[in-house]
């Protein structure tokens, strides 16, 4: 391993968006006297009978839900985008807008209230991929729709509204920033060496063994070396495939016990129900062969030192480029123990 990486500041590319971060690996040892996150690990009941996500309760738009026993998809009853929106374009001088479409779901992972990913056995996550699986195929064949975006915020210091666990599928007509920066990095490295960017960084990274936390026959469980967040982690797929349709029922099984691994380990870090916003980037659903992409899972924790310190992007990462005190590597070696 590269010690200047850990002694120096520097920046660190990522290859999939071509933006650069700060890894600053001297600030770790500054003393915290900045705000403390209110730590609640209190057990939730299996059933709340005020949760509007609970199996057979009542949401707010006067729905009832089922008496679900797995998973549970619906349409967001307060979606971002419209199905429905008009069509058109806005240009004033250099005040540009433009319509935008698209279809807002809401997943609930299991009907038990008290259960996070951490809680499930990989049998029961292995329903939610399939889940995933069936609203990507099912909006894929929407023509008005040309991307699918999975996610999941979980605990209330990313916002999360409601405590069940749950992740929303918000799908839309143009591609979303983020996934046009991968879009464009891995089409344009495709082109050029008729390869998979993160096939071939993948690649590098199991022949190093820095930064890999767990990997088992199918799926390999990372933090990427231009991680942003201080626990920031990806899951990848050791074959090259475009989006989640590809894999076999066992690969669903196997991306299932990936993600089990992970977020059991986060939880254990600082023992707490351990927040993050994770999300799924794969190929658009514009038609086209899309042989560029290689579809992954990233999760992005909040907490910094421990459960109660939260990392904040402000300052120089709002106006100059994001930044990191612990490496990537430190960050490792720390979940990696936790498995």
């Amino acid at each position: 391993m590269n010690t200047d990486l850990q002694d120096y500041s520097h920046k660190r590319l990522n290859i999939l968006t071509g933006e650069w971060v700060l890894v600053s690996p001297h600030r770790a040892k500054r003393p915290w006297q900045g705000q403390n996150e209110v730590v609640s690990n209190e057990k939730r009941p299996s059933y709340d009978e005020s949760c509007y996500l609970c199996a057979g309760n009542t949401r707010i738009n006067g729905e009832i839900n089922p008496n679900y026993q797995d998973v549970f998809v619906f349409t967001n009853d307060f979606a971002a985008l419209q199905s429905d929106s008009k069509t058109f374009l806005v240009e004033d001088g250099l005040m540009v807008a433009q319509s935008e479409t698209g279809i807002c779901k809401v997943i609930c992972f299991s009907p038990d209230h008290s259960k996070s990913l951490a809680d499930m056995k990989p049998a029961e996550i292995q329903k939610v991929v399939f889940a995933w699986q069936r609203e990507f195929k099912e909006l894929a064949q929407n023509p008005n729709i040309n991307y699918v975006q999975i996610f999941e915020n979980k605990g209330a210091v990313m916002g999360c509204s409601n405590p069940h666990p749950h992740g929303q599928i918000w799908s839309q007509s143009t591609l979303p920033n983020e996934v046009d920066k991968k879009n464009t990095h891995q089409l344009n490295y495709f082109n050029k060496n008729n390869s998979s960017l993160l096939g071939d960084y993948l690649t590098q990274e199991l022949e190093k063994n820095e930064r890999i936390i767990f990997q088992n026959n199918d799926f390999v469980v990372l933090v990427p070396f231009w991680a942003i967040w201080p626990f920031e982690a990806m899951i990848v797929p050791k074959k090259v495939q475009p989006d989640i349709l590809t894999m076999s029922d066992n690969e669903a099984l196997n991306f299932a016990e990936a993600i089990a691994v992970l977020t059991k380990a986060y939880d254990k870090l600082f023992n707490t129900s351990f927040p993050y916003s994770s999300g799924i980037h794969q190929a658009p659903t514009n038609g086209q062969a899309n042989n560029h992409w290689h579809w992954h899972m990233s999760f992005y924790p909040p907490l910094l030192r421990s459960a109660s310190v939260k990392k904040f992007m402000v300052g120089y990462e709002m106006f100059g480029s994001p930044q990191r005190d612990i490496t990537a590597e430190t960050a490792v070696k720390m979940l990696r123990e936790l498995i």
